[in-house]
């Protein structure tokens, strides 16, 4: 059957209300083409500019040395945590509660006799310091990182790889994802970096106001450089996943591409009332896929009640963030109940219908409870909050990387449980070379964490696509 004959057939079969919405829409589509035809051109890098973080004036002079760190405990530091576990005040959840209310305080009383009776503090530094660890000073902050490199195989290519964090993460997020990276058997295999974003676990937190995502970015295109890398890959989600965004427009000469498993930056605009309202019904007109309308639709309840039933914390932390930092930087249990639930609901939405929130059935508490103490025992819950006072002390649709397309390769891993999700349409409308875009069958917020084979095989297929296209 012929093009046109098909276009027919399908119109034919379409009711007076959809058929009004296809020419509604095809005006709409016309006027959206003419605007983007004759917008403005948005500029392709944004400034990489310079800063000072540390303690009072800046330095004449800076050590670029860096040095090996080891993360150590102690004896005191475990009892003081007993002593405060021991000293934790419950209150009784609502009969049926579950997790709709935040963490259950009947599963917490669970997590709290394993942490103090079971859990090995000592153990997991051990497990912490199997990969090297070091610190360097970059605008008056020491910066902590791991770095894992292969043992390649004759013939085996050796790519750099910096791997960002979010919140309430840190960098232990990584360790079950990086034998997938460093120990890989064929053509290409990783030297990995995965660096603390400062204010996070290890790294020291900025003592100025101001600090965001393109400092961030700037920081780590130091360390690369440092570390001796002119040329390197970059993923990350959450905030990582801006701040390797930044690294690419910041200075796209050295990021051979960019690998994301969360995109949340949409524009707003003309484009996108358009593809909301026709997509729905005639997804083809605006490019959308049925995976996209399953997991967009209903858009209202999808993307707007879902997003306010799961972002108190950041309008908390957006505003006023040291005020709600206090309690949780002084609680042990506190601080492991505002985050363990995060890693609950944003592992399943539907976790929230479980007595225990679905924690053991991705995570096991050891990891959850290492990666706790991380927070815990560097006090650095504060400063992480703040990360996000710092980035939203502005309309951030006004930055200059939100109005900065990205040019430089994009693989883009799309997992079901996602807060949000970004259809491909959406995405080129900032990034500009998408080689690879995928339906993740599984996992959520946390993907290294969680789905660690399905992120490593997503980031080695878009890589090998890249190195490909450059041969």
């Amino acid at each position: 059957m012929q093009p046109v004959e098909t276009f027919i057939k399908g119109l034919n079969g379409l009711n007076p209300q959809q058929l009004q919405l296809l020419i509604v829409s095809s005006v709409g589509v016309g006027l959206l083409t003419c605007y983007m035809l004759l917008k403005k051109k948005v500029p392709k890098t944004i400034p990489v500019g310079d800063g000072w973080w540390g303690r009072g004036q800046k330095q004449l002079s800076e050590d670029k040395k860096i040095y090996p760190f080891t993360v150590q405990t102690s004896e005191d530091e475990i009892q003081d945590l007993k002593r405060r576990i021991d000293q934790t005040r419950h209150t009784e959840p609502l009969e049926d509660g579950r997790f709709h209310y935040g963490f259950n305080s009947v599963y917490m009383k669970k997590v709290v006799s394993y942490w103090k009776n079971e859990f090995d503090w000592n153990k997991q530094v051990n497990v912490l310091n199997k990969y090297p660890h070091f610190k360097t000073n970059i605008e008056g902050l020491d910066v902590h990182f791991i770095r894992v490199s292969p043992q390649p195989r004759e013939g085996q290519k050796v790519l750099p790889l910096v791997m960002v964090h979010g919140w309430p993460g840190s960098f232990f997020e990584f360790y079950k994802i990086l034998p997938m990276l460093t120990e890989r058997q064929d053509e290409v295999v990783f030297d990995v970096i995965c660096p603390s974003i400062p204010g996070y676990g290890y790294s020291e937190a900025p003592h100025k106001r101001g600090f965001n995502t393109m400092d961030a970015a700037r920081i780590f295109h130091k360390l690369m450089e440092r570390l001796g890398f002119s040329e390197f890959y970059v993923q990350g989600g959450d905030w990582g996943s801006l701040i390797v965004t930044n690294m690419s427009q910041m200075k796209p000469e050295c990021v051979k591409g960019v690998h994301l498993n969360m995109l949340s930056e949409i524009k707003q605009g003309l484009g996108l009332v358009i593809s909301l309202m026709v997509g729905r019904y005639l997804p083809f007109l605006v490019g959308f896929t049925r995976e996209d309308v399953r997991r967009l639709y209903p858009y209202v309840e999808k993307n707007v009640y879902e997003i306010l039933r799961e972002s108190g914390y950041m309008h908390i932390q957006a505003t006023k963030p040291d005020t709600a930092g206090c309690g949780v930087n002084d609680s042990p249990v506190g601080l492991a109940s505002y985050i363990l639930e995060k890693f609950s609901t944003w592992t399943h939405k539907d976790y929230r219908d479980l007595e225990d929130g679905g924690l053991e059935k991705k995570y096991t508490l050891d990891d959850l409870l290492t990666n706790v103490m991380i927070y815990w025992t560097t006090g650095s819950i504060v400063s992480s909050m703040r990360f996000y006072k710092e980035n939203f002390s502005g309309n951030p649709m006004n930055r200059i990387d939100s109005k900065t397309g990205i040019y430089v390769p994009l693989g883009f891993a799309a997992f079901p449980q996602e807060l949000m999700h970004c259809p491909k349409p959406w995405a080129r409308w900032r990034f500009k070379d998408i080689r690879s875009y995928s339906y993740m069958p599984s996992g959520g917020h946390f993907a290294a964490f969680e789905e660690p084979k399905l992120l490593a095989d997503d980031f080695v297929q878009f890589v090998k696509k890249v190195e490909s296209k450059k041969k």
